[in-house]
Formats: structure tokens, sequence, C-alpha cells
């Protein structure tokens, strides 16, 4: 039992550590700004779309043997292709691994070496995560016994110093309409549920290397894994929120749109810390970056290994995979962010769905509701992005909770229920939960 607990430890630690990468370190801040005074309400619209939604993909993935295609399966051939290959593309080579080369360059280098060339540190950065990757049957293990604990202590230093030493009051009112909104779609964009679905294939054959060989045993101790990374994360995005709120009257008559999310958090280091805070703040920026970035890796390649059936290597698409990152990296953070929200919008709601029904797979037997809620979620995202870039669509504003940034949901119900009277031609295509008790 007490290596068990150790390894549920050094597996939670490493989750989290694969979990926290760009996006978690520049969104809460940023968050906390924005809402001012509000900042729990948004916190909380973090957490939920954040830490809330990774925990169930975990629980949902575990249950499907770390096998994302199993978690979407039953939304048809197609669509599950689709979709898992989106998101594996996503938090692969096109968004989020280029996201944390940008971020560890942007927040970690430059501020101490200005004029550092972005190339020659996107090669050097990336580099270095090829080199950590390659080997997959180490990846939890470098991370979650060495990375993680360095990372953490880094992070707890600032937050507690930012506690003891607050950088002005909580009371600035919020810049925006929609706190809680903003909140869910500031952890839309860190993409840790999309992430937890394929960083569970990691865990599971890690656990596996350890020993663990009985699935139920495998399902139990990564979810346990999962609560382990979800804590630290709460209480890390708490105080990193808390740290946007104190200097929320520093950016009074700002816009949100005029507020560098990079700078911000250089910013509040540097007056906690001075100019050591630069040198600290580069340490958690370049564990947190590299730890994710590793983690990333390690799943897409898996995922494109598995789906080609071992035509395409994993050290194939490792190199490939960190070759093409390291070009995206040096069109910089704001770009990626910017170019991400709208395929972040589409994708998560559809996969939020197919998660929350997979979790329930054992007492929905026909496949036709799986299908008419995701393709339901599908429409609705599609058009709230296409609204929202400025091509109005009423219909979608009056969906109800479309202020909170749910408007899908009622849709998704419906096409659930509507699906559930569509007869079903053939057995469901797999019976997720059963199967792996």
């Amino acid at each position: 039992m007490k290596g068990q607990n150790k390894d549920i430890l050094v597996v939670g630690f490493a989750l989290f550590a694969m979990f926290f990468g760009a996006g978690n370190l520049i969104f809460p801040p940023y968050l906390g700004v924005v809402s001012g005074s509000d900042w729990l309400v948004g916190f909380t619209g973090f957490v939920l779309a954040d830490v809330g939604l990774a925990l169930l993909a975990i629980l949902a993935s575990a249950k499907c043997q770390g096998d994302i295609n199993k978690v979407l399966i039953r939304s048809g051939k197609t669509l599950s292709f689709v979709l898992a290959t989106a998101i594996m593309i996503c938090l692969g080579p096109l968004l989020a691994i280029p996201r944390t080369g940008a971020t560890t360059f942007e927040m970690g280098m430059e501020p101490i070496f200005a004029g550092f060339n972005p190339v020659i540190f996107s090669i050097l950065f990336f580099g270095l995560t090829l080199i950590l990757t390659i080997k997959p049957s180490k990846v939890v293990d470098i991370i979650g016994q060495y990375l993680t604990p360095a990372l953490l202590i880094a992070l707890i230093f600032l937050i507690i110093m930012g506690v003891i030493h607050p950088l002005g009051n909580l009371n600035e009112p919020a810049v925006i309409n929609q706190v809680f909104a903003e909140g869910i779609s500031q952890g839309y964009q860190t993409m840790d549920p999309l992430g937890a679905i394929a960083l569970s294939a990691v865990v599971i054959i890690s656990l596996s290397q350890k020993g663990y060989n009985d699935e139920s045993e495998k399902v139990k101790l990564t979810l346990k894994a999962g609560i382990v990374a979800g804590v630290a994360l709460f209480i890390v995005y708490g105080g990193l929120t808390y740290l946007g709120s104190s200097v929320a009257h520093q950016f009074k008559g700002f816009s949100p749109s005029e507020i560098n999310q990079t700078s911000l958090i250089v910013s509040i280091t540097e007056q906690l810390l001075g100019q050591p805070g630069k040198v600290i703040l580069a340490i958690i920026v370049g564990l947190a970056c590299l730890t994710t970035a590793i983690g990333l890796t390690s799943a897409t390649a898996q995922y494109f290994t598995k789906i080609s059936k071992g035509m395409i290597k994993y050290e194939a698409v490792v190199i490939a995979v960190c070759v093409f990152s390291a070009f995206v990296s040096n069109f910089g953070v704001s770009t990626i962010i910017s170019f991400a929200e709208p395929i972040l919008s589409i994708i998560y709601p559809a996969t939020i769905v197919l998660i929350i029904m997979t979790l329930f797979g054992h007492k929905i037997k026909n496949d036709n509701s799986f299908k008419g809620a995701t393709y339901m979620a599908l429409l609705v995202s599609i058009l709230t992005v296409v609204d929202g870039m400025g091509i109005n669509i009423s219909l979608i504003e009056k969906l109800p909770f479309y202020d909170l940034g749910f408007n899908w949901i009622v849709p998704a119900i419906i096409g659930a229920l509507l699906g559930n009277f569509i007869p079903q031609k053939n057995e469901p295509e797999c019976d997720l939960l059963d199967s792996a008790q």
C-alpha cells in the first residue's frame, strides 16, 4: 500500500505538471485583473471549465483504457475520428505544444536576456523536449519525481509572497460584464479537459510498466492521481487569480484587449520579488512549459502511432511534432491564443457532451442518443463562433445559458432525447464502463 501511495503521488504530480503549462500560468492572473473584486466568481467558472471537466475526462478516459477513440466512438466512427484527430492536433503541434515554447521565451528568456534570438531558443527548447520524450516509459517518472516538486515550490513561494505583501486591495470593480462566462472561456483556453483524455493514455502506460495489470485497479489509480493533480491545480489557480485581482487597480481604464497576458505575470513577479523575481519566474515558466510539452508530445505520438497500427513509429512522430512546434512557436503567444479561441470553442462542447455521456454509457443503450447530442452541440458551437465573428445569428443568443457560455446544453439534451427515439440498426459500439470494470 505504501508503494501504491507513492505511485499515486508521483503520477498525480506528473499529471499536474503536464496540465500546468503555458495557458495555466497566464490565464488566471488575467482573469483576476478583469474580474477585480468578483475574482472568486471568475475563478469558480475557470475551475469548473478546467479542473472539473479535466477530472471527468480523466475518469471517462481511464474507463476506456486511455483510448481517446473509445471515449468518442459512440458519436459515430467518422465524427469520432475527426474529433479525436482535431483534439490531438490542437493539443499537439498546432496550438498547445508551440504555446509552451513561445510562453517560455516571452516570459522566461526575453525579460532576462533581451535580444536573444527566438528561433535559436525554439530549437533549444524543443530539442530538450525531444530528448526527454523519445522514451515513453520514462516520461511520467521524469516529470513526477524531478520536475514537478521544483515547479510547485517556485509557484507556492510566489503566491505566498503575494498574500503576505499584497500589491493592492481587492475592491476594483470588474471591467467585463459576464465574469463567470469569462472564467469559463479562460478555462477552455487551457485545453486541460482535452489534454486529460490524451494524457490518461500516458499515465496508464506508466502504471502498466510499474506492474499494475488489472484494468479496474488502473482506473482507480488513475482517478486518484487525477484528484491529486486537481487539488494542486485548484490551489495554484486560486493563488494566481488572487494575484491578478490584487493589481486590477493598476489597469484602471484599460480594456481587456489592452492587457498583455504574458507581460502581466512578469510585472506581478517583478513587483513582488524585484529583479530576482525574473529569474524565479523563468524557472516557473520553464518547468511548467517543459513538463507540458513533454506530456503532450508523448500523448500525440502515442495516438498517431496507434491509429496507424504501428506503421508510423512513436519516435518519428515525436521528432515531427517537435520540429513543427518549434516553427509555430515563433509566431508568439498572442497570435497562437487568438488562433486557438474559435477552434476550441467549436471542439469543446461536443467533447464535453461525449465525456459526460460516456460516464453514463452503460445506461444509454442507443448510440443515436450520443449522435444527436454531439451533432447538436457541434452545430450550436459552430453557429456561436460565426455569431461572434460579426455575422448576427440572433437565435443563438436567445438560447438558455448563452450569457454563461453554455448555450449548447439545452440543444444537446434535445438532440439526445430525439436520438433515443430513432431505432438503432446495429448493436451499440461499446458499453465502455461495463467493459472496464
